[in-house]
């Protein structure tokens, strides 16, 4: 997976870190946790509220929270960006229908100033 291989890169001062998974309904947020974790992905339930899952890698514990889309602008996300060491977009590329939806709320996440305190505009992506 390749969240694993940018973690090295980060400069982690804690021995444990939030990841934050975020992106529209049914895009493949907790299919990519479960396969983090070596889990079966044969069959998924829409997620209800938030799953957490602890991935230990080297002597770091990444903490990645699994957060459903609760409503329009995401805005019960919020809840989640305090004390959050990094946040994964999930977008299902094939889903080329939603395409103005993923944009809209994306554009609206990076507005969320929590987010952005204490990084450079370079550091955002």
């Amino acid at each position: 997976m390749r969240l694993l291989t940018i973690i090295p890169k980060i400069k982690v001062k804690e021995k444990e870190m939030r990841i934050l998974m975020v992106g529209l309904d049914n895009s493949g947020k907790t299919t990519i946790v479960l396969k983090v974790n070596g889990k079966d992905t044969s069959v998924i339930n829409p997620t209800l509220g938030f799953n957490i899952k602890t991935v230990k890698y080297h002597k770091c514990s990444l903490n990645i929270w699994d957060v459903c889309r609760w409503d329009v602008g995401g805005s019960y996300w919020r809840n989640y960006f305090e004390q959050t060491g990094g946040l994964v977009w999930v977008v299902d590329n094939s889903d080329i229908c939603r395409l103005d939806d993923r944009h809209a709320e994306l554009h609206n996440l990076l507005k969320e100033e929590v987010l952005l305190l204490g990084h450079q505009e370079s550091d955002v992506l």
